[in-house]
């Protein structure tokens, strides 16, 4: 079993090297027993699921609508669902930028008590999580899926409308130890998707993953 498959294609993607725009989907492994889900490229799609091949291609091929969109069609992922025993939280957008050299251009304090509601909250997603605080903003750092680096920002309300969430997505490239930096957002967070467009992440595809529990 390939569980360092969905590794490869992201890993590829991050520098721009697809799956051909073929239509087709590839089924790989699970890189671990908590991610799971789907990832739609250009014209191409990346199911990570332990599941049968032939059952998910077969769901697909059962899907209405556009067959381009047919991983992330409602229908098919509801099925994954209900055969996994999973939920879904959204689908987000999938965004990831090279790290940067030099020190971040906001202060930063580490929190390092793991009760705190972002510590606990990220440790449920991600692994090494480290979470910094920043006056009227908090930066989140973490191995998510595949072992990809991932961030999340919050700014609060209050301290809206200064630059703090780019200053902060911003960070997270300087603070990552590797060469690529992940971050999803909701596609309707217009507000959320500019601040990371504006730190220099780039849109590589969506994503839909399955949590359990």
């Amino acid at each position: 079993m390939d569980t360092a498959a969905l590794g490869r294609v992201l890993e590829a993607a991050a520098r721009g090297r697809f799956p051909a725009a073929d239509g087709g989907t590839t089924v790989v492994p699970q890189p671990n027993g908590r991610d799971a889900g789907v990832l739609a490229l250009t014209a191409h799609s990346v199911v990570f699921l332990d599941e049968d091949p032939a059952w998910v291609r077969a769901t697909l091929a059962a899907t209405p609508g556009d067959a381009l969109a047919a991983t992330m069609n409602p229908a098919f992922l509801t099925a994954l669902a209900a055969r996994t025993g999973r939920h879904m939280n959204t689908i987000d957008l999938l965004t990831a930028a090279a790290a940067l050299p030099g020190g971040p251009e906001v202060e930063l304090r580490e929190i390092r008590d793991p009760e705190h509601p972002r510590v606990a909250r990220a440790m449920k997603y991600r692994d090494e999580v480290r979470v910094w605080g920043a006056e009227g903003g908090v930066l989140i750092l973490g191995r998510g899926v595949a072992g990809r680096w991932e961030t999340a920002v919050e700014v609060a309300e209050e301290a809206r409308g200064r630059g703090l969430g780019v200053r902060l997505a911003r960070a997270a490239r300087q603070l990552v130890p590797d060469a690529v930096v992940w971050a999803q957002q909701s596609p309707g967070n217009a507000r959320s998707v500019r601040t990371f467009q504006a730190a220099g992440f780039r849109p590589v595809g969506s994503e839909a993953l399955l949590v359990a529990g």
